[in-house]
């Protein structure tokens, strides 16, 4: 007996001794040059070389935002503090020849100045860690825990963050240190350190902690009210909240950036004086945005998004839901919330309805196209975008108001989108604690509707066709009449730049394009008489169909004319009318009920 003992005492003492351990140290001793100072301190790894990468993204963002190129030389040394080789061998990969050490101290530096909810910054007011962007991963060690340690800059005395504080976290030089599972929640956990101005509010049982970074016209008060309020009504939603803290980390600037989720927190950019009138719904609005992605994409998600490739684009056809039902919740938060009466959020869909079919894009490209090919259209846009790209995040927002009619419809009023969001919730993320397959989303919306999605999808989702709106929504107690009409149009848009009048953009098949006009052409004169922006704009507008315009440009510093004839176009459009029936009544209601008592 005595022998199984210590045999198995040396397998726990031989397992600890030979496990990986990383620590990372984050450094900021000169933040007016916009470095972090990482060291990664690796131990128990074997091999005679280890590749340790940086990722080209930050999830959430889908855009290759290729993070290495801020790093300088990295350097590695062993237990005794030799310096040892270090290639990089690709991109976003350093291949460190260790030999038999079995400690190594990976040395580099990032540089940290663009200040977004995506990446990182650092200067003399605060320091932003957009974890992907800072922190390398030892290659197929991603699932190992460990720790990070931060070493604050002598003027700033807050750290936060969503990652938990280690036992021994506070140490006498003011710096902290916190633990991460693995690298995912690590990068999933943005840091901010500096003097930001920190408050909590209790809702939904859990306790919500934000820092503000800089001044604004907020009110801490009305903050933790109105943020308690959009937390209840996102959690009513689910019918639970799996968090036991979450952590709003919010930059109050001059160039609002949005937000950007996490799985127990998120980044807000606004304006510094947003705390007020529409600009503070707008401000809610962003709140319930965020916040809702703590279930859809953070844990509703397709199976691309998580656990993720951190060295190439994650694509999914799936988008238009992760980001399109948040645009259609984040609406309906504000209602149950008691922010928006009725008509109010009718109004607020109904312009992205009408900005979605009112695009010459919306005719082009698929919703499930668009969100395949955010990775290379969303985020980098041209002057031909319009023409040819739509946005999943409103188009999303109208199918979700599409679906949940048809829901309600379905059920007479016992059902409704919150439904489908919960069971698929409850099976996918609770159940299987994966994501869902495309096929499997499809199918899972015809289960819930007792009918097949083929037809649906290949108008709507995998097609660009405009949408019986009426027949959809009149059963609920919505009535829909189009309204789009003819008009004569020259397809430009101009634009004032340094007292020239720019053109800036050109649609599709317009009088403009088929003159030859460009984006970027300089329009000087209209009919022989000289123009500027304002005046214009006002002559566009009082053009006829047929009409002759004699126009005068240049183009690269060399004159030209050319004559526009006016044509028409029709933008389509839709205006509604709340019209419940005493058949219906109940469905409206239900559809756009409210949590307030």
């Amino acid at each position: 007996m005595l022998k199984k003992l210590l045999f198995a005492l040396f397998a726990v003492l031989s397992f600890i001794s030979f496990g990986q351990d990383i620590k990372y140290n984050l450094k900021m001793p000169k933040p007016q040059n916009h470095y972090y100072h990482v060291e990664m301190e690796l131990d128990g790894f074997k091999g005679k070389e280890l590749d340790v990468k940086m990722p080209i993204w930050a999830p959430g963002s889908y855009l290759a935002r290729e993070f290495a190129k801020n790093v300088n030389l990295v350097k590695a040394f062993d237990a005794n503090g030799k310096e040892i080789p270090v290639k990089k061998v690709n991109k976003n990969t350093w291949r460190i020849t260790k030999g038999k050490s079995q400690k190594v101290t990976v040395k580099y530096e990032v540089y940290a100045f663009e200040l977004s909810v995506r990446t990182s910054f650092l200067d003399l007011t605060h320091g932003f860690v957009s974890g992907s962007g800072v922190f390398m991963y030892v290659d197929g060690y991603k699932d190992e825990s460990g720790k990070v340690e931060v070493f604050p800059y002598k003027d700033f005395s807050v750290i936060t963050t969503a990652l938990k504080e280690a036992a021994d976290g506070v140490m006498k030089d003011g710096s902290k240190t916190f633990v991460f599972n693995n690298y995912d929640q690590l990068v999933d956990c943005p840091i901010e350190v500096g003097n930001q101005d920190v408050f909590s509010f209790e809702a939904a049982g859990v306790k919500h902690n934000v820092a503000m970074y800089s001044f604004g016209n907020y009110d801490v008060a009305a903050l933790k009210r109105d943020m308690a309020k959009v937390v209840e009504s996102a959690t009513n939603i689910f019918g639970q909240n799996p968090n036991k803290e979450y952590t709003f980390i919010i930059h109050n600037v001059v160039d609002a950036q949005g937000g950007l989720e996490h799985v127990n927190s998120t980044v807000l950019s606004v304006n510094r004086w947003t705390y007020d009138g529409s600009d503070y719904l707008d401000f809610l609005k962003l709140v319930a945005h965020e916040y809702f992605h703590l279930w859809n994409v953070k844990r509703i998600r397709p199976v691309e998004l998580g656990p993720f490739n951190y060295d190439a684009e994650n694509y999914t056809s799936l988008l238009w839901v992760m980001e399109g039902f948040t645009s259609y919740y984040e609406k309906m938060i504000l209602l149950r919330a008691g922010f928006y009466n009725q008509e109010m959020f009718i109004k607020k869909m109904f312009s992205s309805l009408n900005y979605v079919e009112g695009s010459v894009g919306s005719r082009v490209q698929p919703v499930a196209h668009a969100s395949f090919d955010a990775w290379i259209k969303a985020y980098r846009p041209n002057e031909n975008s319009s023409n040819t790209t739509m946005s999943y995040y409103s188009r999303g927002s109208v199918i979700a108001m599409m679906l949940d009619a048809k829901i309600i419809k379905k059920y007479d009023g016992k059902k409704c989108l919150d439904d489908f969001m919960q069971m698929i919730y409850a099976k996918y993320y609770e159940g299987k604690n994966r994501g869902f397959s495309e096929s499997e989303f499809k199918q899972e919306l015809a289960n819930f509707l007792g009918e097949s999605m083929d037809d649906f999808y290949a108008k709507y989702i995998d097609g660009t066709e405009i949408p019986d709106y009426n027949s959809i929504f009149a059963p609920i107690g919505l009535q829909i009449e189009y309204v789009g009409r003819p008009k004569p149009n020259v397809g430009l848009s101009v634009s004032n730049a340094g007292g020239k009048t720019i053109i800036r953009g050109i649609r599709s098949g317009s009088a403009g394009e088929e003159a030859g006009l460009s984006v970027n052409d300089e329009i000087i004169g209209v009919n022989g008489i000289r123009v500027d922006k304002s005046s214009l704009d006002a002559y566009f507008k009082s053009v006829e169909e047929g009409e002759i315009i004699d126009v005068l440009f240049a183009r690269d510093d060399q004159l030209f004319s050319t004559e526009i004839k006016v044509t028409t176009y029709e933008r389509p459009r839709f205006q509604f009318e709340m019209k419940p029936s005493e058949r219906n009544e109940h469905l409206f209601s239900y559809w756009l009920k409210s949590d307030e008592k």
